[in-house]
């Protein structure tokens, strides 16, 4: 399918954050020239929280741009990492003298331009330190990264850190925060049918119409496993049971669990997945103490889902649960 809402594909990202500020303009504002979307009130007496990567993965990032989240999210062009000069201009908006944590997904691209930014903000006397999420199952190298790929378990870092932030948490401390959702959290995604980036005239990878894929990214990259289209049990049991595989699991344990759209799923099929998910965790004794179900990373449209389990402790859960004006993270 070649149809696309859009004017010009060369000013998606720009229309795209114009739109988003539009939509709350009492709270958040675009940086002038950059596809940088800050709070309002930034900067704050705080650490700041700076997140962004390409674009196409909306709500992600400006999405969590509020009070106990993000300070600042930098968005690049389709699937392709911000500029370094970018990144540097959404730390310096947000600076409060508190230290700037970067939370940043695990793409080369990412790593190398938000790494560039934070040594330009050091010289310029601004405190900075960063975290890399790798929450995704399914590879442990891609076309992207070396290691794990950071996906939709980026949101519970964007929560946490940020709840961690907003209590007047250190530097460390926040960071510290970040770490610890970052060893427990993990991830896997499938698709039943792929994206198309604006500017192209062809989807990322083909399906056949009798056919899904286990184990996708976020960048429109086909799986791991390619097989016939499953019932929506099967599916879910494929990738939970690969969560559950992959973190140490005991009877009575707290988890937080994110059923998580791609951008072209509709509700009822993630609310399906949803009851699979619980009548699995429940039957190993595990406790959902938290459940997240919507849109809060896709792939532009690709219909699928992804799920994360995020294992919890009592520090966790009283930050999960900190105030937040991001709705769909309350």
């Amino acid at each position: 399918m070649k149809k696309k809402l859009v004017n010009n594909p060369d000013h998606v990202v720009v229309e795209m954050v114009e739109g988003i500020v539009m939509e709350r303009p009492e709270k958040i504002e675009k940086l002038d020239d950059f596809n940088v979307v800050v709070r309002k009130d930034a900067p704050l007496e705080k650490v700041a929280l700076v997140s962004g990567g390409g674009s196409g993965h909306e709500p992600s990032h400006a999405g969590y741009v509020g009070e106990g989240m993000l300070d600042a999210a930098v968005a690049g062009d389709v699937f392709t990492s911000p500029t370094p000069d970018a990144v540097f201009e959404a730390i310096k908006a947000v600076d409060g003298g508190q230290g700037v944590l970067l939370i940043v997904k695990n793409y080369t691209g990412d790593i190398m331009n938000f790494e560039m930014a934070a040594d330009m903000a050091e010289a310029e006397g601004i405190e900075v330190d960063h975290v890399v999420v790798n929450d995704d199952v399914a590879v442990e190298d891609s076309l992207y990264t070396t290691g794990r790929r950071g996906v939709a378990g980026t949101v519970f870092v964007h929560k946490i850190a940020g709840a961690k932030a907003a209590a007047g948490g250190k530097l460390s401390e926040v960071k510290s925060a970040a770490e610890k959702v970052i060893a427990n959290v993990r991830t896997k995604g499938m698709a039943l049918y792929p994206c198309r980036v604006p500017s192209a005239d062809e989807s990322t990878f083909k399906l056949e119409e009798d056919e899904m894929e286990l184990g996708i990214g976020i960048h429109g990259e086909p799986g791991t496993e390619r097989t016939k289209v499953k019932k929506a049990d099967e599916v879910v049991d494929d990738l939970l049971g690969s969560v559950l595989s992959d973190i140490s699991f005991k009877n009575g344990d707290e988890v937080a669990l994110m059923v998580n759209g791609m951008g072209g799923t509709p509700l009822m099929e993630l609310y399906i997945a949803n009851r699979r998910a619980h009548q699995i965790l429940e039957d190993k004794g595990i406790k959902v103490y938290k459940n997240f179900v919507g849109e809060f990373m896709t792939s532009l449209e690709m219909a699928g889902m992804s799920i994360t389990l995020l294992k919890l402790d009592k520090e966790l859960k009283e930050l999960l649960d900190a105030p937040t004006d991001i709705n769909l993270m309350k």
